[in-house]
């Protein structure tokens, strides 16, 4: 019982740092919007992308490895703290480097570089903090990221809003994003001082032991940043910053979902890593059914968006954003497939598989990119999405396939069952509130709480009905 109250507590943790910062990265993408158009808005993106980029290759490695290890070896926090620490500002000031060049080099406009250059000076405290982060995590302790990190989201979004207000530009967005990301980091180590005993001395053999121990998650999280962002990165240079912006806002209706989905798996990693490899029945009841919970919110908003997605654009930005309809229908095809790649990703590297995670992302990435820039070159937007739900589905089948012959099968109708029935009821919902055509915000509200009731009443069902919840209710009190 302990255990499982920890789990939610972790989870729960997660997915309300995730969510804020999903809620508050969604609002400011509207607001850039609404207060300086598409096209600045298609800058922050692409100025935020190369930031993701670079700071994914510098620091995830690192933390899915510490999670892993120190999950199994808590005695040596303190060695991981400091050393970790010492290495990690070296990869960044490394990484920072490299993003300087690549933009450099790259035939952007002036204002887009500088952009550019200012968010990512960022790289080096998110990638500091993701020490910490790792810390807690392996510790089981995801409630102090959310004390550190939930705060500073929000106050982050209202200086930014106050900012464009006032008629300050992109580029002091930029600079609010880094010096809010060092406040972060501040806090964490504050908390983390409370916990883990620091000892100020760096280990030699510990860092080289951990460099060559990490070049498979480097690799793999190198791969799958870039694999994120490509489609981005396409637009931008086969298409403008006008097209970043109508993709970028896209991407940001998906997000909350992606952030859930995320959050749920980094939680569920801890207990995969201790399971190891003695427990395979136990590990494949705990995928399906992490598959089983994302999948009931990945297909209702799959049909949601391909209802009513036009609408929501327009209501959440602006009309100019209505043409982006089809390319978001398309992209958000991915919402089937994605419960499946979060989860067996990380069941794969629970159980030492990490190579098939970077053989993945690898082949997808490559060929999903030399499909995009056939894709974009030809259809411009609607060739990104395109493009993004081919890479999804490659994903898909890959970590199926090596899931199955190198650990277990999926009992695919005891994952789907449940999810399929909700998404039919609200289907019927669905089709009703299009033909009568009310108020787009008053359908919201009828689908959303239509939703929650028939998720509701499955759940119920599904644990031996009203009474028996009842019977179990009275008898915990």
């Amino acid at each position: 019982m302990l255990e499982k109250s920890k789990l939610i507590s972790n989870s729960l943790s997660l997915i309300l740092n995730r969510l804020t910062q999903s809620v508050t990265t969604f609002v400011l993408t509207a607001a850039i919007a609404r207060y300086l158009g598409a096209e600045a808005l298609g800058q922050y993106l692409l100025g935020f992308s190369y930031y993701f980029i670079f700071v994914g290759i510098a620091s995830q490695g690192l933390k899915v490895l510490f999670t892993r290890e120190l999950a199994r070896e808590p005695q040596k926090t303190s060695v991981y703290l400091m050393s970790g620490t010492w290495l990690q500002l070296i990869f960044g000031l490394l990484s920072y480097g490299a993003l300087v060049i690549v933009v450099f080099l790259l035939p952007y406009s002036s204002k887009t570089s500088t952009v550019c250059y200012i968010m990512g000076l960022t790289i080096i405290p998110f990638g500091l903090s993701n020490v910490t982060e790792g810390i807690f995590q392996a510790r089981e302790k995801m409630h102090l990221i959310a004390i550190a990190t939930v705060p500073v989201y929000i106050l982050r979004l209202v200086i930014m809003i106050w900012a464009m207000q006032l008629n300050y530009g992109i580029e002091y967005l930029g600079a609010i994003l880094f010096v809010s990301e060092a406040l972060i980091l501040l806090l964490e180590w504050i908390l983390i001082a409370r916990i883990v005993k620091i000892q100020w001395q760096i280990d030699r053999d510990f860092v080289w032991n951990t460099i060559k121990n990490a070049r498979t998650f480097f690799a793999i999280e190198a791969m799958s940043v870039i694999s994120g962002r490509v489609q981005i990165l396409i637009l931008s240079l086969l298409g403008n910053e006008f097209l970043v912006g109508l993709f970028g806002g896209i991407t940001q209706l998906l997000q909350p979902f992606l952030i859930i989905a995320n959050s749920v798996t980094v939680a569920m990693f801890p207990r995969l890593s201790k399971a190891g490899d003695k427990e395979k029945e136990k590990q494949q009841k705990i995928a399906e059914s992490f598959i089983e919970i994302l999948l009931t919110m990945g297909l209702p908003l799959f049909l949601g968006l391909l209802f009513f997605g036009k609408d929501l654009l327009i209501l959440i930005y602006d009309s100019s954003f209505a043409q982006a309809d089809l390319s978001l229908t398309i992209s958000a095809g991915s919402l089937l497939l994605l419960p499946f790649i979060r989860t067996l990703c990380y069941v794969l590297v629970a159980n030492h598989f990490e190579i098939v995670n970077l053989r993945e992302v690898m082949i997808t990435t490559t060929l999903g990119s030399l499909g995009g820039v056939a894709l974009v070159s030809q259809y411009q937007l609607l060739g990104a999405a395109i493009m993004s739900l081919l890479m999804a589905i490659l994903g898909f089948g890959q970590y199926v396939y090596f899931t199955y012959t190198l650990l277990f099968p999926l009992n695919f109708w005891r994952i789907i069952r449940r999810p399929f029935i909700i998404s039919t009821l609200l289907l019927i919902i669905f089709v009703i509130l299009k033909e009568i055509n009310l108020n787009f915000l008053l359908t919201l509200t009828i689908a959303t709480l239509s939703y929650i009731l028939i998720v509701t009443f499955v759940s119920i069902h599904a644990l031996g009905g009203i009474n028996f919840v009842l019977r179990k209710l009275k008898n915990k009190h």
